[in-house]
């Protein structure tokens, strides 16, 4: 199965970090906004509960990078830059 977003290009643990983060807020934004259906605000209320934040994101990410024993490139990164 092909994802929404069909490139060539590989996406880097920094780019898949961000993309995390900015999801977060975005699900943030839903749940807050009256524009929104109420449906859409509870569906986005509910996600939130058991997504990570922000800093829990970059931990993964640093505690990836410190892996000696890793046998892959990490998922994450410490870093959205």
């Amino acid at each position: 199965m092909h994802g929404v977003c069909e490139e060539d290009t590989m996406t880097m643990p920094n780019e898949r970090t961000r993309a995390l983060i900015q999801t977060r807020d975005l699900l943030v934004e839903l749940a807050q906004d009256p524009a929104q259906s109420e449906s859409i605000r509870r569906q986005a209320r509910q996600l939130l509960r058991h997504y990570p934040l922000a800093n829990e994101i970059l931990l993964a990410g640093q505690l990836e990078e410190r892996r000696v024993d890793r046998l892959t490139e990490p998922f994450l990164s410490s870093s959205i830059d």
